[in-house]
């Protein structure tokens, strides 16, 4: 039985940064509004034409994990993509992402848990690794919002937290199991499925037959759909717990944390758990400021970012945590 570690890290943004005052000219909203409720200054969003899709940008974060990683491409066995936002209806990125890293016939699979997707993904990957069955994963989340939000004061509740990007890790195994993952947590909560979700289209009620018959300018079913104030609630909740689950799995308490990296859905959401579990400003890393919410690709990208700049180091207790649609949550306990 092997521990898997992560040994690699990467990450892709659009260049195009896209302000609050930027949004305030197409909708009725002021950067004073968004960063109150938010804590978002600015995100990036993908320029129309430019080649940036879901699987070009998880493209661009993997190859940067994979050579950080010290492997060759043909040394990956799996792909795990984690999206709400992929390419095609189907089939899903991961083999989009095998066609175009040019890696020999290896599995992919794709997972659609929104903003815990990267949380799950990694722990398939563990498990995957655990067994002997695969020694090399690589992991993608990624994320193109921009092209599916109502730009509209309609719709500004929503659109002004989204943002497009991607964050990859390579997973790989590890003999010693004191280090690398030491434990995964999932969990769901179906019957608020509908308090964040995007209903159409979709089998179940409007597909895309019905969308062109009615051709009605009026519906949002196809727009991202978000009870804000519920699914704060919730999150607070369910991030602690899945946190507390973890440590406590380990032994280990709130204060061994070196580094919370949390998904990156409400600087609010954050600095509640921040100060529930008393950890200082060091131990918790954000960039939703920077980028807005890139769902399952948020934790990716702030992983990334916060090796980037030091502070995840050798022996560090490193917690990932999310929360988001389905309801799912989860939380992935890590000596790095």
């Amino acid at each position: 039985m092997y521990n898997s570690k992560i040994i690699g890290l990467g990450h892709y943004v659009p260049e195009n940064v896209v302000t609050n005052d930027d949004l305030s000219k197409v909708m009725d909203t002021n950067d004073a509004w968004i960063q109150e409720r938010t804590g978002i200054k600015e995100r990036r969003h993908v320029v129309k034409g430019d080649g940036d899709t879901t699987t070009t940008m998880g493209v661009k974060a993997a190859k940067i994990a994979i050579e950080r990683a010290g492997i060759d491409k043909d040394d990956i066995d799996f792909i795990v993509f984690a999206t709400l936002s992929p390419d095609y209806y189907f089939p899903g990125p991961g083999v989009l992402v095998q066609r175009d890293l040019g890696i020999k016939t290896v599995g992919a699979l794709d997972v659609r848990n929104q903003c815990s997707g990267f949380v799950y993904a990694v722990s398939i990957a563990d498990q995957y690794i655990k067994t002997g069955m695969y020694k090399n994963v690589l992991v993608i989340g990624s994320e193109l919002h921009s092209h599916g939000l109502d730009m509209t004061t309609r719709g500004r509740s929503v659109s002004v937290i989204f943002g497009d990007g991607a964050g990859a890790a390579v997973l790989t195994g590890e003999e010693d199991t004191t280090k690398g993952i030491l434990s995964t947590h999932l969990h769901s909560e179906g019957q608020h499925a509908e308090e964040l979700s995007l209903i159409a289209p979709g089998m179940g009620n409007r597909w895309v037959t019905d969308i062109m018959e009615d051709s009605d300018p009026n519906d949002e079913s196809y727009f991202p759909y978000m009870n804000g104030q519920f699914v704060f609630k919730n999150a607070v909740v369910r991030f602690s717990e899945v946190i507390v689950e973890g440590l406590e799995k380990n032994k280990l308490n709130a204060t061994d944390i070196d580094l919370l990296v949390p998904h990156q859905a409400n600087l609010r959401i954050s600095q509640f758990i921040q100060k529930k579990f008393q950890l200082t400003d060091d131990q918790v890393f954000n960039n939703i400021m920077k980028y807005g919410n890139t769902t399952a690709a948020s934790i990716p990208i702030a992983l990334t970012e916060a090796w980037e700049a030091g502070k995840v180091k050798s022996g560090d207790l490193v917690v990932l945590a999310a929360f988001g649609s389905g309801f799912t949550w989860g939380s992935v306990i890590i000596r790095w």
